[in-house]
């Protein structure tokens, strides 16, 4: 009963067995490997994307500083929701790369940029000349960070909005394959059709051991990105490792796969929980994340058995009375099972 995270899952055993493969013969270095070769021309075809420019780095945190870092000026600012993983996660990795660019941040419910917000932010900034920082680029989450989804025709109105302004938008996809599970798409009409210039695209929360593709739609972008790569120490000499594991993740559509299997799960631990007395959602369940809120006695049985996840906020405790209400956030995984979220289920319920 693993719910912590979906960091903490096991690597899918076919990323295993690419990397035992690539860990065979001389290949070239810093991504002048084949695999990569066969990685980049797969997710041209996968996004309907033939000129993309495609790389890969081991984080999230450095695929989203470095795409920031290309798109935005240390003068400029990045809009994105104040609950945004770019803002709250990453130790201000964004500002570090991007020369101190600002992070101004939009509210909205359930941590969903709103066009009215982007519209009173874009109008708040750039006001004052050379005394304020200026108007840069929007970046947004999918999943976002509450477990709901922005679908294509939402992207595609706030990018509309970025876009007459002449903002480029980044989408930050830790948990992208999730996203497109859940929305039912394409990659690309979440994407680029949706005007999305540039794209980090997860693997290590979907069943990858460490790895994430960055994707600028415009190749115009692709050597200032191999430049700041280098720089940041995101260029690894044995590169093919990282290949090795994308192209399991691309091959046959495992990554959807995976995110298809966590989505359920997540649906089916939201709707076991829906069935205790006094329980309730504190998000929609979109795609492979639950924020749910049930009695203390519940989250006791759970933490006694073994339980692992984390209440949400964290600043709460098993110590009071049993019928108060305790919110918390369970993340489901591609190797989350039936089995695990109905034992979890009987304990919470009792």
């Amino acid at each position: 009963m693993f719910f912590a995270s979906d960091n903490t899952s096991p690597a899918h055993p076919k990323v295993i067995e690419a990397i035992t493969r690539a860990n065979e013969g001389y290949p070239h270095s810093y991504g002048a490997d084949q695999i990569m070769a066969d990685v980049r021309a797969r997710i041209r075809d996968l996004f309907e994307a033939p000129d993309a420019a495609v790389y890969l780095v081991a984080s999230g945190t450095a695929a989203n500083a470095l795409i920031l870092a290309t798109l935005v000026q240390p003068w400029q600012a990045v809009f994105c929701h104040r609950a945004a993983h770019v803002e709250t996660d990453e130790c201000g990795a964004p500002e570090f790369y991007t020369g101190g660019a600002k992070l101004v941040l939009i509210d909205g419910g359930h941590a969903k940029i709103s066009p009215d917000g982007l519209k009173r932010a874009l109008s708040a900034t750039g006001q004052v000349g050379v005394h304020g920082v200026q108007r840069g680029m929007l970046s947004l989450t999918n999943v976002i960070e509450n477990g709901t989804i922005y679908t294509p025709a939402e992207v595609a109105e706030l990018a509309a909005i970025a876009h007459a302004d002449g903002l480029p938008v980044h989408m930050d996809g830790a948990r992208f394959a999730n996203a497109v599970a859940a929305a039912g798409c394409t990659p690309a009409q979440v994407t680029w059709k949706a005007g999305v210039d540039a794209l980090s695209f997860g693997g290590t929360k979907n069943g990858l051991i460490g790895v994430e593709g960055v994707i600028f739609f415009d190749p115009k972008h692709a050597w200032e990105f191999e430049l700041r790569r280098k720089r940041a120490g995101q260029l690894l000499s044995k590169h093919r490792y990282l290949s090795a594991q994308m192209q399991a993740y691309l091959d046959g559509d495992l990554w959807q796969k995976m995110a298809t299997d966590a989505n359920a799960a997540a649906r089916r631990l939201s709707e076991g929980i829906l069935t205790i007395e006094g329980a309730s959602l504190v998000h929609p369940t979109e795609a492979n994340g639950v924020f749910a809120s049930w009695p203390r006695a519940g989250h006791r049985r759970a933490h006694e058995a073994g339980a692992e996840y984390y209440f949400w906020p964290e600043n709460q405790s098993l110590e009071g009375p049993d019928d108060e209400q305790l919110a918390a956030r369970l993340m489901c995984s591609w190797s989350t099972t039936k089995a695990d979220v109905d034992r979890f289920l009987d304990l919470i319920r009792g």
